[in-house]
């Protein structure tokens, strides 16, 4: 950080989140048609991801323990965090190992300004992350009415809290392997596209019927249920226990550092031997 204040850096962030939301919003609008094309494809696509579970949660009266207004603020939920996603990392940023596998990290190291400031706002996208955010919205909207929940100022925070951290997690998550790259540029961007692909499909699925290791996998090692459906049970109260609220915070903390030393133990492998993706073609040496 050097010797600016946190503040001055906070502030430096909103501008570079400003500068970048106008960029992203005049690559969409150069063209009514395109624009068009691409918010309503995007919005067809992201609804399809989520209308099986919608359709047997509608036919069943819900799945297992969970009625189908449950299962919508479910599906709605993980939209969301999808969304998020989206919105904030994209342009390659949760998909690091791509920019560390292709040498594209090197333009990040030469800005004047902290890594982690960059990775913070290179990839914030709103024009593209509207089309999983607003769907997303529309079911959590449309589920609360159905729900017996107190939606009291506490819930809404909790609520708040849960879902920075189910982003956390994915993104975490996404830098743990990323940074495999780091070393095996090739076979890491495999496994890391892999890696999100079953969590993208699998993110709102209610894990109840499983056994304690499957869950257990698919919560400590394939953070799938921590996208929603853990969060889900303590904000739509299935979970009993009093603590169960902040099970996912404290999840994407320790998600958080782990993907932290991961990635600056291979910050400083990078550090001596660059991008190796290419070294076999005689260059990037």
């Amino acid at each position: 950080m050097g010797d600016k204040s946190l503040l001055h850096w906070i502030r430096h962030a909103f501008r570079l989140w400003a500068v970048y939301a106008r960029m992203d919003a005049l690559v969409i609008m150069r063209s009514l048609g395109t624009m068009a094309t691409w918010i309503i494809s995007d919005t067809v696509l992201n609804v399809a991801s989520i209308m099986g579970m919608l359709l047997l949660a509608q036919r069943f009266d819900g799945i297992g323990m969970w009625s189908k207004y449950q299962v919508l603020f479910l599906l709605g939920y993980g939209s969301v965090v999808d969304g998020l996603m989206t919105t904030f990392f994209g342009y390659n940023v949760a998909f690091i190992s791509r920019r560390l596998g292709r040498g594209q990290f090197d333009h990040t190291l030469i800005q004047p300004q902290p890594i982690l400031l960059s990775l913070m706002t290179e990839g914030f996208n709103p024009t593209f992350g509207l089309p999983t955010l607003i769907p997303g919205i529309a079911l959590i909207v449309l589920a609360l009415p159905h729900l017996a929940l107190s939606l009291s100022a506490g819930w809404w925070l909790l609520f708040g809290v849960n879902l920075i951290a189910s982003t956390a997690i994915v993104l975490a998550f996404q830098f743990a392997w990323g940074s495999l790259a780091f070393r095996a540029p090739r076979a890491a961007e495999e496994l890391s596209s892999s890696s999100m692909q079953l969590i993208v499909q699998l993110k709102a699925f209610p894990l109840d019927g499983l056994g304690g290791l499957l869950a257990g996998s698919l919560i400590f090692a394939l953070p799938v249920g921590c996208v929603a459906w853990l969060p889900c049970r303590a904000l739509l109260s299935i979970s009993k226990e009093s603590f169960a609220f902040w099970y996912t915070p404290l999840m994407a903390i320790g998600f958080t550092v782990f993907a932290t030393v991961m990635f600056w133990k291979g910050l400083k492998h990078y550090e001596r031997v660059g991008a190796q993706r290419y070294s076999n073609f005689g260059f990037r040496n």
